[in-house]
């Protein structure tokens, strides 16, 4: 990179470091710490929910599904409106009138302490471990990008993030997720700008969508009933619901966010925020990647994106095969560049060649440069032993140290750390509340001063965030990194929905039936992941039934005991 493009990126941290520790000053007592007094305005909370779910996951791993694939992967935000909707009316009141630190006191409320224990352990599993994928993720990919030392880029995003989140608690979270989110959209913004201004100056916005969309890349809806298959309308619609209902209304790292508004109707305005602005801005991050695809049709791409596995080819046994594929690639691409130009032009001119027999052309020229790729990929994982090796994660940012120009490239850079750092100040906040609220302050000090809560909620995160790194250090071997955090967390999401609709809709459970009827909900979405191809986001639905139904027929049965007064 560029000296300027480092002076953005080391400007970013020391600015984002800097604002999170002077926010300090109003967390002196354990309600500032975890939930800034409930004095945060709607839209600095909004904003917040938005960033902590726009990981660098999203940001890196969305724009190169695109790339691969399109728009299909816009589907999983389909039944996000609903849930927004559904969670406003329901569980945000709730939540906020019972005055509440977590989600999970209420389960103690209603059943008992062990449904209480063990939901807040499966959070404190789940998200420890996908706090650890989304540092991960990031720290991978620009390590390689960029020819960084992986555990100093995996430091480099945990300790800044650690450090103001330690100290300063959910009111840094919040209010550094608000510039995070102006970096991240400042970002995206420059992305789309540069790949649209780079377009071939005879080929039109509307000729390079046309083109892109001969290969079904501006599909985004796929009405197919299949539960095999990851993204359609009907797994983002009713699987999407569970995992959005789910993730907004029972994992601490979003409850949190909107218990810190002023009242019930700002913390719901920060939930609609997201059901108005969150579709539009994951429509952008894939159309990103889309047109990554259109300006690769023109410029040359690699064989591969990844360097690292480009250079293990590159010196094995095997190099000489490399070097004539990537000849042929060479060949498959100059005939595809030529019929996406003929494409181009005859869409433009409706004239002597008919746009069918054009895109047939381009569809067998594209097809045949996927070919390409496709061997090389089969090459680098038998060179590399590397069975999970997927290339789309490095397109984006290859493209940004590449193509974008001078300064630009910190900023996305700087956008790709803000996307990290969001999600992980979240999580280790709300893994910080839920270990002392539900466990310490219960458990071990009950009657302990406020300064001794807050001491030791300090150096919770701090444990919280080594434990992170140490994860992060270990989980290499990613797949699409989109599918790999969604797919991990809908093994625990449906189960922890199903509880909870047990304790707020089913008068007459009771708590042996809750506790169980969790524990079976985890056994069962465990063994359809394990010996079914059924699509990750039903795991969700199925999760959730599972709970309910289990735990519905252990309280019939189970006349002996009642269900506990709210």
């Amino acid at each position: 990179m560029h000296l300027l493009d480092w002076a953005v990126v080391v400007a970013y941290l020391v600015w984002i470091v800097w604002d999170g520790l002077r926010r300090s000053k109003a967390t002196h007592e354990v309600e500032g710490y975890f939930l800034a007094n409930r004095s945060l305005p709607w839209w600095a909370v909004g904003l917040s929910v938005m960033a902590t779910q726009l990981s660098a996951i999203t940001l890196v791993g969305t724009t190169g599904r695109g790339y691969a694939e399109g728009l299909s992967v816009v589907q999983l935000y389909l039944g996000l409106p609903i849930a927004m909707v559904i969670l406003s009316v329901t569980l945000v009141p709730f939540f906020y009138r019972a005055k509440v630190f977590t989600a999970y006191e209420y389960l103690e409320r209603r059943f008992d302490s062990r449904t209480r224990t063990l939901a807040s352990l499966l959070f404190l599993f789940s998200r420890a471990l996908s706090c650890g994928v989304i540092i991960a993720a990031p720290a991978v990919i620009l390590s390689i990008v960029l020819g960084w030392n992986l555990t100093l880029t995996i430091l480099g995003i945990g300790v800044p993030t650690v450090l103001y989140t330690m100290v300063g608690g959910v009111q840094a979270v919040t209010w550094t997720d608000v510039k995070q989110m102006a970096v991240i959209i400042a970002g995206v913004g420059a992305a789309v700008a540069v790949l649209l201004f780079q377009l071939p100056d005879h080929v039109s916005v509307g000729e390079a969508l046309h083109i892109a969309g001969t290969t079904g890349r501006m599909q985004a809806l796929d009405f197919t009933w299949d539960p095999n298959k990851t993204y359609t309308f009907w797994s983002g619609l009713i699987g999407g619901l569970f995992l959005m209902l789910s993730y907004f209304g029972c994992d601490q790292s979003q409850v949190q966010r909107y218990l810190t508004a002023k009242s019930v109707d700002e913390g719901r305005q920060s939930l609609m925020m997201s059901a108005y602005f969150k579709i539009p801005l994951q429509f952008l991050i894939p159309m990103i990647g889309v047109l990554m695809f259109v300006f690769y049709l023109f410029h040359q791409p690699p064989v591969l994106f990844n360097r690292q596995h480009d250079a293990q080819v590159r010196a094995s046994a095997r190099a000489g095969e490399y070097r004539v594929m990537e000849q042929e690639f060479t060949a498959a691409f100059e005939a595809r560049r030529d019929a996406a130009t003929a494409l181009a032009a005859a869409r433009r001119s409706g004239g002597a060649a008919p746009p069918t027999a054009a895109e047939t052309a381009f569809r067998d020229a594209d097809g045949r440069v996927a070919a390409i790729r496709g061997r090389a990929t089969a090459l680098v994982r038998e060179v590399t032993g590397d069975r999970a090796f997927g290339d789309v994660n490095y397109v984006f940012p290859t493209f940004v140290t590449e193509r974008m120009p001078v300064g630009l490239v910190g900023l996305i850079i700087a956008a790709i750390f803000a996307a990290a750092m969001s999600s992980i100040a979240a999580e280790l906040n709300s893994l910080s509340t839920a270990t002392v609220i539900d466990f310490y302050r219960r458990l071990w000090r009950t009657g302990a001063s406020d300064a001794h809560y807050l001491a030791v909620s300090k150096l919770v995160t701090g444990f919280w965030g080594l434990v992170a790194c140490i994860v992060a250090i270990y989980a290499t071997n990613l797949g699409p990194l989109i599918d790999v955090v969604n797919r991990f967390g809908s093994f625990f999401y449906g189960s922890l929905l199903g509880v909870f609709v047990l304790a707020a809709g089913a008068k007459r459970a009771t708590s042996r039936g809750a506790f169980w009827g969790l524990l079976a909900g985890m056994a069962v979405v465990a063994l359809v992941a394990r010996y079914s191809s059924m699509a990750f986001l039903w795991h969700n639905v199925v999760g959730t039934v599972a709970v309910v139904s289990v735990g519905m027929l252990i309280s019939l049965l189970d006349r002996s005991s009642s269900p506990k007064g709210t």
